[in-house]
């Protein structure tokens, strides 16, 4: 397999999805608003993993596994702008995590978290070959 295949030009950009996540949220047409989810490296991974080390009460670090998913779900969504002080403010809170955990059921907050995790990589690999299929037809049909 030829190095070109890996250079940074060529690599196709993280997974992008849309979703639908409730029909509580409607635009402006009353049709269900729509969330957009983007995968993110590992770089990226990486530092919500280390934001999310808790001291246990002997002072040892421990990974607290809720607050990085929590986190890793915020990560992925590109709109709604989760950083909106007005979208923040209108729900009484400070943080992407803590609007999600705000505005979302638990229910949609699940949902939210599996799309997450699937933009990401983190599917079976028979999910992730479907996508990379379907992300390879898109680029040749463009």
């Amino acid at each position: 397999m030829e190095l070109s295949v890996f250079l940074k030009n060529n690599v196709l950009p993280p997974l992008e999805e849309e979703l639908t996540l409730s029909e509580r949220f409607r635009d402006g047409e009353g049709k269900p608003a729509i969330f957009r989810l983007r995968g993110i490296t590992e770089e990226q991974s990486a530092a919500l993993r280390r934001s999310s080390l808790r001291r246990s009460d002997s002072g040892e670090p421990r990974f607290d596994r809720e607050r990085y998913l929590k986190k890793l779900a915020a990560a992925c969504v590109i709109s709604p702008d989760l950083r909106s002080e007005a979208l923040q403010a209108s729900w009484g809170v400070l943080g992407e995590e803590a609007l999600l955990e705000k505005m979302l059921t638990a229910g949609e907050f699940a949902r939210l978290l599996e799309a997450a995790q699937r933009v990401c990589g983190f599917g079976s690999f028979a999910e992730r070959k479907d996508q990379l299929k379907k992300a390879s037809a898109g680029e040749t049909a463009n």
